[in-house]
């Protein structure tokens, strides 16, 4: 199998220029750049993430029952918990972090196991006030991106300027799966993908029909001619995020797409412990069915959530917004040293 060519002295130079502008663009708005710990005792509940595991060993040995003795933690697979409870903080009211994050078997096209996401906050702040910024922080780098074939069905280029086109799930499932998934249950929806030609597996949940169908029939149209907000998404798809007051059976959740790549992922975010408590709960029963390991929940950061009162936030794929930049196919082509090189390859 042939692999894709690792990023060469050029990528790695528009690379700091685009994280240089960034960051110029992040203080001129405000945020303040933070470090979160990489190692954390506490992994994320999503049920399909696998995070990495690694062992704290103390030396010299600590006798049997201490409480700073050897500890299970794993590399965190977002700075997510980390950085609100920053928010919690006096002076932390709007914060960022390049952060480098880990996720276990992720290696695709799109996916490298170890890559960055630009991660920020904002009290008070909602979904829309960081769409706002997230777009003004996009214009700095550049008026235009190259149209990227294989991922749209575009040509020529992508304008970057603001404002970027805003659809609800609901309108982009109608415009481009002929229906929308949002009254339909799992029978119907299951039902309904098959007949544009969508074949979920005879188990597939709701959510997992509708992601199989995003993947398929919408993400390709996203972002064509400039940059796509994906708002509004069904509630059951957004664990971490604030039900829309006038209509809860959808989230306060936007992913940002242009070229049909999927960009950055964000929120208003659910600043009520007890609500979060149970959703995260409902997570730990998913990656029980799903035959993972479950992890305790982190107190420390559902504390911090009653202490925040109204924020927004986003998580901001580095990589792949240098792969828009540049025109890069392959995420390889934007990493020195990219997965599919690095890892030992399984031998016959």
């Amino acid at each position: 199998m042939k692999h894709a060519m690792p990023a060469t002295a050029e990528m790695a130079s528009a690379r700091a220029a685009m994280t240089s502008a960034l960051r110029a663009g992040l203080s001129a708005l405000g945020y303040l750049e933070v470090e979160t710990p990489i190692a954390v005792p506490f992994a994320g509940q999503e049920p399909h993430l696998r995070p990495f595991e690694t062992v704290f060993t103390p030396d010299p040995p600590i006798p049997p029952g201490s409480i700073s003795g050897r500890r299970r933690l794993h590399l965190h697979t977002s700075p997510e918990y980390a950085m609100k409870r920053l928010l919690a903080r006096p002076g932390f009211s709007r914060c960022c972090q390049f952060a480098r994050v880990f996720r276990d078997g992720e290696v695709s096209r799109t996916h490298n196991p170890e890559f960055t996401l630009l991660e920020l906050y904002a009290s008070p702040g909602t979904a829309d006030s960081v769409m706002k910024d997230l777009e003004h922080l996009i214009a700095r780098l550049a008026p235009s991106a190259p149209a990227r074939k294989g991922h749209g069905r575009g040509s020529g280029e992508i304008s970057l300027a603001p404002p970027f086109e805003r659809i609800t799930c609901r309108e982009a499932f109608v415009r481009w799966a002929g229906f929308d998934p949002l009254p339909l249950d799992a029978d119907a929806f299951a039902q309904a993908a098959q007949t544009i030609g969508v074949r979920p597996s005879a188990d597939a949940s709701w959510d997992d029909v509708f992601t199989q169908v995003l993947l398929e029939r919408v993400e390709p149209a996203l972002g064509i001619e400039k940059p796509t907000y994906l708002t509004e998404y069904p509630a059951s798809q957004a664990a971490l995020a604030r039900l829309k007051p006038d209509d809860p059976t959808v989230a306060e959740r936007f992913e940002l797409y242009a070229g049909g790549l999927e960009l950055a992922n964000g929120f208003s975010e659910l600043c009520d412990s007890h609500e979060q408590r149970k959703r995260l709960q409902g997570e730990q029963r998913q990656r029980a069915a799903l035959g993972r390991d479950v992890f305790p929940l982190d107190e420390e950061f559902l504390h911090a959530l009653d202490q925040i009162g109204e924020a927004g936030g986003v998580a901001v794929g580095i990589d792949r917004l240098l792969m828009l930049l540049t025109g890069a196919r392959s995420i390889a082509e934007v990493l020195l040293f990219p997965a599919a090189d690095e890892y030992p390859r399984a031998r016959s």
